[in-house]
């Protein structure tokens, strides 16, 4: 067995780690065996399945807001596909360039294919005549991680 899971004090599952980690998470006592392999040992502990942690640590970061901004993970949530021409995209686009004002958010920028993000340039979609095929959205967690 190579993976631990890590739950919260409320019994809510947190992530996995190795069983060292594990081990190393009993001794300074941040956590408890929740549950354990039969008559198999480590050290003084029974070698740990489930670990469950000592104080509740809040986890509202995961749920509260979606994942930080990344390049990455813009063309991860169009499924690297162009917003203007729908082909394969390489890169990404400023919706409100930058040289405008335009930030690095979910909302202001989208996938594109190097042609069409070279014509584009360093205009608005209306001002280049490129009208998006959708609207860009902030995604969750659960939409990144399942692609």
């Amino acid at each position: 067995m190579d993976a631990v899971l890590v739950i919260n004090a409320d019994l809510g599952p947190l992530h996995r780690v190795t069983v060292q980690h594990a081990v190393r998470m009993l001794c300074r006592r941040v956590a408890e065996i929740h549950e354990a392999e039969p008559d198999q040992v480590i050290g003084v502990f029974p070698m740990p399945r489930v670990v469950r942690l000592v104080r509740y640590v809040v986890t509202r970061w995961r749920f509260s807001s979606g994942p930080a901004w990344s390049r990455a993970g813009v063309l991860r949530r169009d499924d690297r596909c162009c917003a203007y021409c729908g082909g394969p995209a390489s890169t990404i686009d400023h919706i409100l360039p930058r040289s405008r004002g335009g930030r690095n958010t979910w909302r202001n920028t989208t996938a594109a294919c190097y042609g069409c993000n070279q014509r584009k340039g360093d205009r608005t979609p209306a001002e280049a005549g490129m009208p998006l095929r959708w609207e860009p959205v902030n995604p969750g967690w659960a939409a990144l991680a399942g692609r």
